[in-house]
């Protein structure tokens, strides 16, 4: 069975169900400054999980494409991709776990014809911190399934993946206990970051086992379930929505509860055919092989490079149709970085110009069956990438005359030149390399280093320039120092917003457990403006806006673009903006250096600590995500 076929059966079988089929929603969403693209299957249907009515009832399905630039830098292993297809069911307060886990387990055995010896589930263990149960129901349910197969299903007590990688798999365990980091889903992800109010719960995961073979047990430790190796896939999750948060902190069972399931296409459409390699469905097998056709190479001596072309320019086929052209803003970026990174693999497998009319025909086929709702510019898709094709490839022209002017009044080429050309010609570094080695030009001995010498230089002269803003910088570039990065870029928004639109940073220091922000104020700020400010940052982080970033002009940034920054005379002629929110109507727009989150729900819940004088007229904040 081929993945179009997966989708329509599994269309076809939610509607036996009593489920209403509903039409996907657009990648690029409209009149939603909140993310850049749809990113799963629940998103278009999130004001109906968290309570306001659907007009098709209690019980919808759908089959919904979605884009996660988060994933980009891991496209070329034999799983990742960017676009991807979400199957999905939903219960608006109407079933629950029986009938969810029965349905699910009947469609992939009964239905999709996978054997129930290759599948494993994982369930939440519970969190006696909040008083919140191990998830025995569901558990209970699967055994109760898996014996109707034919098969015992042990229970396995994990806690933490790590355990899991020093355990591994024990004889006849298929049912394994997991806790919140891997089992528990709320808008903010862990228990800990679930906001107020939001419905919340335990999930259930499906994985399919590929076989022991393909673990590597020096990489990734043991296999089970959770583990980072290929011989486990997930292919499916169920959300069961049976708790909310309450204003305390704590959490209660909802008195109306849903299930938000969902199933990746490509995935399910793998374990079909038994293989753990996603490129080769049917959705992606037909460009790879078009791929080995333009270059006259093969697949298996090319993975990386064919799939990150397959992988991209189907997302950017998706996008095109949906009437998105490359930019340098927000979706626009986006876009126009697919089709580049596409292109410079296409030039490393040798594809000369214009491959795009061939690929894009093909991957075409595969989407007639989507909706002209979803894809209404279709018919221009294709002459929108060729464009950008051409005008990067012109880029790239321009690069090779500079590089050989650089040759012309040099023996050998240095780092430094090869930086150069990167920097202020667009040309990328492997290129350069690549062409001197085909024409013959020296290089220098320690021209990586000296690359690499370049390129500190720059991000040195990016800090130097953004001192200014945060004296005292961070302490590191670790994922929780980076969540605290942003939060003060809400902070002194919310500041501006609320309390003094002339206020702006003093200085910060920013750890792993807390962030410290100084700000000129003449005042002790009351109670009811440190709550005010709290819940405008609280309420941002909520939104899970989309953070951005892009290089600009020093007078384009500061004059058209109002990016919020204090020593211009001292920034670099060009230098980094990051955006928070809507490009167009910013929640925060600042100088910045970076790094940052991609977007705000994942910061947690932010808390003033303390409001404190830190010298004459200006005030210093003292906060914590928790």
């Amino acid at each position: 069975m081929n993945a179009s076929e997966i989708r329509q059966k599994y269309l076809e079988f939610q509607e036996k169900k009593g489920h209403k089929v509903i039409a996907p929603a657009p990648l690029v969403l409209e009149n939603d400054p909140t993310t850049l693209f749809t990113g799963s299957g629940m998103q278009p249907l999130l004001r109906f999980l968290l309570g306001e009515t659907h007009p098709d009832g209690t019980r919808l399905t759908d089959s919904q494409p979605c884009l996660r630039l988060q994933d980009i830098d891991d496209v070329g292993d034999p799983r990742h991709t960017t676009v991807f297809e979400m199957l999905g069911n939903w219960s608006l307060g109407d079933y629950f776990k029986e009938e969810q886990i029965r349905n699910c387990f009947e469609f992939l055995t009964k239905e999709i014809g996978l054997n129930p010896e290759k599948i494993y589930v994982t369930c939440f263990i519970g969190n006696e911190k909040y008083g919140i149960p191990r998830d025995d129901q569901a558990a209970k349910i699967w055994q109760e399934v898996f014996k109707e197969a034919g098969i015992e299903a042990k229970i396995a007590e994990i806690g933490e993946a790590k355990i899991g990688d020093e355990r591994g798999i024990k004889e006849g365990e298929r049912i394994f206990f997991y806790n919140d980091k891997e089992n528990w889903w709320s808008r903010g992800g862990g228990i800990e970051s679930t906001p107020i109010g939001d419905p919340c719960g335990p999930d259930s995961e499906i994985f399919y086992d590929f076989g022991e073979d393909k673990q590597d047990v020096e990489k990734f430790g043991k296999s089970h379930p959770a583990s980072d190796g290929a011989r486990f896939m997930e292919i499916g999750n169920q959300v069961f929505m049976q708790y909310k948060r309450n204003e305390d902190g704590t959490f209660s069972e909802l008195e109306k509860k849903n299930v938000d399931f969902g199933a990746g296409l490509e995935r399910v459409a793998a374990a079909a055919i038994d293989s753990f390699d996603v490129f080769k469905i049917s959705l992606l097998r037909p460009i790879i092989e078009k791929l080995e056709e333009l270059s006259g190479k093969t697949y298996d001596n090319n993975t990386d490079e064919m799939r990150i072309i397959a992988d991209h320019l189907r997302g950017a086929y998706l996008l095109a149709s949906q009437g998105l052209a490359p930019s340098n803003k927000a979706q626009g970026y986006a876009l126009r970085r697919l089709i580049r990174r596409a292109i410079l693999k296409a030039l490393d497998l040798g594809i000369a110009q214009d491959f795009m009319r061939e690929t894009i025909s093909t991957i075409e086929k595969e989407y007639n069956s989507l909706p002209d709702s979803i894809l209404t510019n279709r018919e221009n898709a294709l002459s929108i990438l060729e464009k950008e094709e051409h005008t990067f490839r012109q880029t790239l022209n321009k690069g090779l005359k500079e590089l050989q002017k650089l040759t012309n009044k040099s023996e050998e080429l240095t780092g430094h030149d090869l930086f150069k050309l990167q920097d202020t010609y667009g040309f990328p570094f492997e290129i350069s390399v690549e062409e001197a080695f085909r024409q013959n030009i020296k290089l220098s001995k320690d021209y990586k280093k000296e690359f690499e010498e370049a390129l500190e230089e720059q991000r040195n002269r990016s800090k130097t320039a953004s001192k200014g803003m945060f004296k005292g910088g961070l302490e590191d570039h670790g994922e929780q120092t980076t969540k605290y990065h942003t939060a003060t870029h809400l902070l002194l928004a919310a500041l501006q917003k609320h309390i003094d639109s002339s206020i702006c940073q003093k200085g910060s220091n920013i750890t792993a457990d807390r962030l410290r922000f100084d700000f000129n104020l003449d005042h002790k700020m009351t109670p009811e403006e440190i709550k005010t400010v709290e819940d405008q940052v609280n309420k941002w982080i909520k939104a899970d806006l989309p953070v951005s970033f892009d290089e600009y002009d020093k007078d384009y940034a500061k004059n058209t673009l109002k990016a919020h920054g204090q020593f211009w005379e001292k920034y670099p002629d060009k230098l980094k903006v990051y955006t928070v929110g809507d490009f167009d109507n910013p929640t925060s727009r600042e100088v910045c250096g970076g790094p940052h989150v991609e977007h705000t729900g994942v910061l947690g819940t932010f808390k003033i600590k303390k409001e404190e004088s830190s010298s004459a007229g200006v005030r210093r904040i003292k906060a914590v995500l928790e």
